[in-house]
Parts: structure tokens; sequence; C-alpha cells
């Protein structure tokens, strides 16, 4: 007996696991094609695939019935491939503010002529960073997470992750100025 997608969807919402299964089994390839036809990687897609079966079991109770699973489930992925890249988008952006305001930094600049050269400098200076300005750093300036946000993974007051960023930056910019200075010296 064949299960429609309305039943399997209510059972889902109960917490069957079997018709998550089904779901997941029969939709996968669907998710999957979608998500590579908008990023051309195989690897981006997986894990795109992977991230709209885990939103999608959070949110099957949002399921109306008003259209088609498959219809609802096409939407579905789109959303979440388009709010995919603006968080990549977001993050990118992020990282490469961070490297032009830290590559204004007296002589760092002058010594540092390519991006290339940039980024290896950079990534040894974040290295050096102490471990907890390193971790907000990294989730504030590269990954694009709010304070709040990372108060909240790591424990700490909002002030404490603005705190802790901004001893991140200042210790980066004296890194990189010491960095600048011995290659202007070599």
């Amino acid at each position: 007996m064949e299960t429609t997608d309305a039943e399997l969807v209510a059972r889902c919402r109960s917490g069957d696991r079997e018709a998550w299964e089904v779901v997941v089994r029969h939709r996968h390839s669907r998710v999957y094609n979608l998500a590579y036809r908008f990023t051309g990687r195989a690897d981006e897609a997986e894990d795109l695939t992977q991230e709209v079966f885990l939103q999608l079991l959070a949110k099957v109770g949002s399921f109306r019935g008003e259209s088609q699973f498959t219809t609802w489930l096409h939407r579905f992925t789109i959303n979440q491939v388009l709010m995919y890249f603006r968080r990549r988008n977001s993050r990118r952006d992020r990282f490469s503010k961070v490297l032009d305001e830290l590559a204004t930094t007296p002589l760092v600049k002058y010594s540092l002529g390519s991006k290339l050269i940039d980024r290896i400098a950079l990534d040894a200076a974040v290295a050096k960073l102490p471990s907890g300005s390193r971790s907000v750093f990294l989730k504030f300036d590269v990954e694009g997470y709010s304070h709040d946000e990372i108060a909240d993974i790591f424990g700490c007051s909002v002030g404490n992750s603005k705190s802790q960023l901004h001893k991140a930056r200042k210790k980066l910019r004296h890194l990189l100025t010491l960095n600048g200075s011995a290659a202007v010296m070599s």
C-alpha cells in the first residue's frame, strides 16, 4: 500500500521516525539536485541538502497541505539555498572588510602588497591570539555571528563578546604592524 505525502507529513508531525526516513529517502535526490543547480558544487549541494532536511524536520508542521508536498518542498529548498548564499556573502564581505581595515595599518599596507600575503599574515596573526579573543573574532568577523549569538554560544555577556572582539582586533593590528616592520627592515 502506497502512502501519500500528506499521510507521511502527518506521521512526521507526530514524531514517526519511519515516516521521516521515507520522506528523506524519497526526496533526497530532488533536494540535492536543486541545491546543486544553484551552487554547481557537489560538496556545497550535499551540505545544503543536509541543512534543508534538518530545517524541514523542525518546520514540517508548517506544511498546510494547500499545495503538493513536492511543490512546498521545492520552495522550502530554494529559500534555504538563498539564505545560505546571503550568509556566505555576508561572511565573505565581513572578512574582506577586516582585511582591508587591517591592511591600512601603517607599514602593513606598504610591506604586504598582495592579498595572498595579507591572508597568510592575517592567518599567522590570528593563530597568535588568545583563544577567547580568537574564538570571538572568528565567530563575528569571519562567520558572521552577532554578539548576541556569540554570547549564547560561549555563555558570556554581550559586553564580554564586544570586549574580546576589540582586544582581538587591537592585538591583530599590533601583530601585523610588527610583521610589516620586520618585512620592511629585512
